[in-house]
């Protein structure tokens, strides 16, 4: 009896677990409205967004801010593109805000040799991403704002032919701070050629021209 009574109370407890897994057999296709927007996020990974004037640093405050946003989306397509002294694509457009969020995390500032702010070419990518006509588009570009390039109005016209609205958020403060970075003696600062250490300041003149310049808005 003690063996038949444990066996049936066993047996019991496997059906509610069972039954709380709920599971399911077979496929069924779903259709899904998408209401048509896709989103290029375009990411200054250069070493300036190593500054700490903003807390931990600008480059993990970007990643926050853009997180956020992804958090936010519907089934909107998004798509990433960092950038630094050039541009390059990270992840293509799709719905999987999953595997943005992974792709985004694993971003650094190492993975650009070329170092500086293009933002010409970051903007000149990014807007070659969207592969719809039909959809609405926006670039959500983060940046300090620093600009090494040769300027940006080629850029922003190619980014107006293709019905983009940039929005541009600056991230870093206007006093700025020092750039470390890692070697075998520890953390130092970045100098310039007289030896001085180099500040960097977010600069919110251009990221404010590319925004108005598309209909967007700078935050």
């Amino acid at each position: 009896k003690p063996i038949i009574k444990a066996a049936l109370y066993l047996a019991a407890l496997i059906c509610i677990v069972l039954a709380l897994v709920n599971p399911k057999i077979g496929t069924r296709i779903v259709t899904v409205k998408r209401q048509g927007v896709d989103i290029v996020f375009t990411l200054d990974v250069s070493k300036s967004m190593l500054a700490q004037d903003m807390a931990p640093d600008r480059l993990a405050k970007m990643k926050q801010l853009t997180s956020q946003i992804i958090n936010s989306l519907g089934p909107d397509r998004i798509g990433i593109v960092g950038y630094a002294g050039s541009a390059f694509p990270m992840l293509p457009i799709t719905t999987d805000h999953y595997a943005a969020k992974m792709y985004l995390q694993s971003m650094n500032t190492d993975m650009v040799s070329s170092q500086g702010t293009a933002l010409e070419e970051a903007i000149h990518v990014a807007s070659n991403y969207f592969d719809n006509p039909r959809t609405s588009k926006v670039m959500i570009l983060i940046s300090d704002g620093e600009d090494h390039g040769e300027g940006v109005d080629s850029s922003i016209q190619l980014a107006k032919e293709k019905n983009i609205k940039i929005i541009t958020i600056g991230v870093g403060t206007e006093k700025g701070g020092p750039i470390p970075i890692k070697t075998a003696k520890g953390i130092e600062y970045k100098r310039d050629w007289d030896n001085e250490v180099v500040i960097t300041k977010l600069d919110p003149s251009t990221l404010k021209h590319i925004a108005d310049a598309t209909g967007g808005k700078y935050f």
